[in-house]
């Protein structure tokens, strides 16, 4: 017995060097914060499957850890004099609501400004990190003699891009954001006519007056990109680059894009071959919660339970928000899990109970949950789609505002104003999401059709990482537009030729009429 035991035990060791030998060595560049939480969700999934993983991190990184079971840590020292922290979080939240109390014309100036204060902190952060690891040679030849043969990148910084063309590697983003807007507007066509831009707060179907300052919003975006962005690593690539790199160029030409988007939530609009969805990859079917945890849920009845979180970079709201919604819990007949970590607010009633952290996903999927609070984050909205659990937003930050949109015109959530929130409005708004049956009904149809297709969104992740390991690319998929110069993708050239055409025809015609209709006629002879 003994015998067949250790057969068994040879067989099975040698069936798992062929899984991990059969594996891809991928190097990893994530970003830090809810983009992490979702690029573990990968991780962990590339790792089941057999592959190599190594995660290059700042060594200033809040939430990225330093060690894993799952890949192998790479911590890059940087000097950065104003390093990005999580403290810069509360710091952004307070000029929110501040900027939503403006008038709209002050507000959108004034929006303007703060991007482009935020885009150069958050890009010489980006500059900082890549220029540590360019600059260190040992560590750049450890990076090629390590043979990598992809790279999976966050791109909504480039650091990874830029790391991942100076090891001359085929990329797969894992993406929704890049420099200063939507990923699309890299590639895709993205006409202000029906695409809403970032923070514009519009669906896809505006009037004129939106459809202008949809425009001028896409006019901005571009000059920030063009005037605040590319010139912050101009330096960084005529010294580590050939002459000629152009950064846009580079991000272009990544073989897959893995777009956190599903249709179902967002807007339609133009695609590419080598873009693949995959929103809600990162939702899975509900665990069971700790009995603790599940005492206090079965406690509600037949009330049930309200789960509020406001994710990871923000855990707790100014005091007297925090007062307003405590007190309106406090009214309710429900039962509340609160994610918080500030003060406890004196208004907090009995029937609440705040923790640190919570199992969002599971209790989402938790059969007496009646409603989610959230301020509108991209991984809780698609938990609540998943799940078919209406929703009560409080957006406060970057994407938010749009995300909230997009839900609201779903039929699937209502959207409050923190910036003028009052215990009453609360209450109002958190019972007509859990009274009225329509909130219900539009997200579970939501959730739906979110789950009616051929493959999950994760295992499509997976494949397509692993389609660019095995033929090393996909640039069959790649458009020739990425490499054309801006006049010739909107064939100005042309329009140029056709402009002086018409203009040498017309002055070739006139020309010919003023000969043909002036000459001067023959005198008749005399008789």
């Amino acid at each position: 017995m003994g015998l067949i035991a250790n057969r068994l035990l040879c067989i099975s060791c040698l069936l798992s060097v062929v899984v991990c030998s059969s594996g891809g060595k991928i190097l990893v560049f994530p970003e830090d914060g809810s983009h992490w939480v979702n690029m573990q969700v990968i991780l962990r999934e590339l790792h089941t499957r057999g592959h190599n993983l190594t995660v290059i991190r700042s060594s200033r990184s809040f939430y990225i850890q330093g060690s894993s079971p799952l890949y192998t840590v790479i911590t890059v020292n940087i000097t950065q004099t104003e390093a990005v922290d999580a403290g810069i979080f509360g710091t952004l939240l307070q000029r929110s609501i501040a900027l939503r109390k403006m008038m709209p014309i002050v507000r959108f100036f004034e929006q303007q400004k703060d991007v482009k204060k935020m885009l150069q902190i958050f890009h010489n952060g980006a500059l900082s990190l890549i220029s540590a690891i360019l600059d260190d040679s040992f560590l750049t030849r450890q990076l090629q003699d390590t043979k990598f043969e992809l790279m999976l990148v966050d791109p909504a910084f480039p650091a990874g891009v830029l790391l991942a063309h100076y090891l001359q590697l085929p990329m797969v983003y894992n993406v929704r954001w890049l420099n200063a807007g939507e990923a699309h507007m890299a590639i895709a066509p993205s006409p202000p006519s029906f695409v809403p831009m970032y923070n514009s707060l519009f669906s896809d179907r505006m009037d004129f007056l939106q459809r202008a300052e949809n425009s001028l919003r896409y006019l901005f975006s571009r000059l920030q990109e063009h005037f605040i962005i590319l010139p912050i690593y101009d330096k960084l690539l005529k010294t580590h680059f050939p002459p000629g790199s152009d950064l846009l160029t580079m991000q272009r030409t990544a073989d897959i894009w893995l777009m956190r988007i599903d249709f179902v939530f967002d807007f339609p609009r133009p695609s590419m071959p080598n873009f693949v969805y995959i929103g809600g990859f990162q939702c899975r079917q509900a665990q069971a919660i700790s009995a603790e945890l599940e005492d206090f849920v079965q406690s509600s009845g037949e009330h049930g339970v309200v789960v509020m979180s406001f994710g990871v970079m923000v855990t707790a709201l100014p005091k007297e928000i925090t007062e307003a919604i405590a007190s309106a819990f406090a009214r309710l007949p429900q039962k509340v899990i609160w994610r918080y970590m500030g003060e406890r607010p004196s208004s907090l009633g009995n029937n609440t109970l705040l923790l640190d952290w919570l199992p969002q996903n599971d209790l989402l999927g938790h059969p007496k949950t009646r409603a989610f609070v959230s301020h509108g984050g991209t991984n809780g909205i698609y938990e609540a789609i998943y799940h078919g659990v209406p929703v009560l937003l409080l957006p406060l930050l970057f994407d938010q505002f749009d995300n909230a949109i997009r839900l609201e015109v779903r039929g699937a959530a209502r959207v409050l104003e923190v910036s003028t929130l009052t215990s009453n409005d609360f209450l109002e708004g958190i019972e007509d999401v859990i009274k009225n049956p329509s909130y219900r009904s539009s997200i579970q149809k939501l959730s739906q059709l979110h789950h009616d297709r051929p493959i999950s969104p994760l295992k499509s992740t997976v494949f397509w990482i692993e389609y660019v390991l095995r033929n090393k690319g996909a640039q069959h998929l790649q458009s020739p537009a990425n490499s054309l110069p801006w006049y010739t993708y909107h064939c100005l050239d042309v329009l140029s030729f056709l402009l002086v055409f018409i203009l040498v025809a017309l002055w070739v015609l006139v020309t010919l009429c003023r000969l043909l209709c002036c000459r001067p006629k023959r005198k008749q002879k005399a008789d």
